[in-house]
């Protein structure tokens, strides 16, 4: 296996197992290893972040957390329309021109600095 697929590999099975136990992976997982770890530009790793999670990688996990008795559906559901409609605008806004990947980039530190400092406090 190429060094590219080994490290690819790698970040969706970290990005799997942190979603699986905290409903996190995409962007606090995947995107920042993609930039910081394989040195692809903050867009194309959003991008690309996205398209991984296509497909229903959440299903199995899902039916653990169903099983037992973890779930709340009627939440899901109305979550997955806010999803929907919200990367909608998330992407057609990152993707504007006159939108850098630093700026981009900045953002998402921003964001996650301030989701940090709220779960510590």
């Amino acid at each position: 296996m190429s060094n590219i697929v080994i490290q690819m590999l790698s970040i969706g099975l970290v990005a799997g197992l942190t979603g699986g136990m905290f409903g996190l992976g995409g962007g606090a997982i995947m995107v920042p290893a993609m930039v910081l770890l394989v040195g692809l530009d903050q867009k194309f790793a959003t991008g690309t972040s996205i398209a991984a999670q296509i497909l229903p990688i959440g299903i199995l996990g899902a039916v653990v957390y169903y099983r037992n008795g973890n779930i709340n559906l009627k939440y899901a559901a109305i979550i997955a329309v806010g999803l929907i409609m919200g990367n909608l605008f998330g992407a057609l806004f990152a993707n504007q021109s006159f939108i850098s990947s630093e700026m981009i980039k900045k953002l998402y530190g921003i964001f996650l600095l301030l989701l940090g400092l709220r779960y510590l406090i």
